[in-house]
């Protein structure tokens, strides 16, 4: 089954690599002879499929992810093997879609307004006022 992360990028079957353990968790008697946690795994450096470009950018931008060029996402949530492999698939999907996507504009640092100081300052006067008013009278 192949992974369709955008219209433009479809990573084939044939590339992905799967693994199955024992899970932990609830299941009964089941969790003893079921292998229903899921390894998935892509060989990010050899994928035929991304541009030079692509494979760089998710090297750098998953490089903690990844271990000799293979990103590894695992699955362990549902008792099912067949629904742990959606949730695997989802999630490297996710994983290249924020790799691979633009960099936000860099946010340019603005001043305050002098009205929103003013705001801040006035409400701090307010709060130190009721905090005044709740202490004991002094005895000059």
């Amino acid at each position: 089954m192949d992974l369709e992360v955008s219209p433009a990028l479809t990573i084939p079957a044939s590339e992905l690599g799967w693994r199955f353990s024992h899970s932990s968790g609830a299941g009964g008697q089941h969790v003893n002879t079921s292998d229903s946690r899921v390894e998935l795994l892509w060989n990010v450096a050899d994928s035929a499929v991304l541009s030079d470009g692509q494979r760089k950018m998710l090297t750098t931008r998953l490089g903690r992810r990844l271990i000799t060029g293979v990103i590894t996402v695992t699955a362990s949530e549902r008792r099912s093997q067949l629904r742990n492999r959606e949730i695997a698939l989802a999630k490297l999907a996710e994983l290249i879609t924020e790799g691979l996507a633009p960099e936000a504009p860099h946010r340019r640092p603005t001043k305050p307004t002098r009205g929103s100081d003013r705001r801040r300052l006035d409400a701090k006067q307010q709060r130190s006022a009721t905090k005044r008013q709740r202490q004991r009278p002094s005895a000059e």
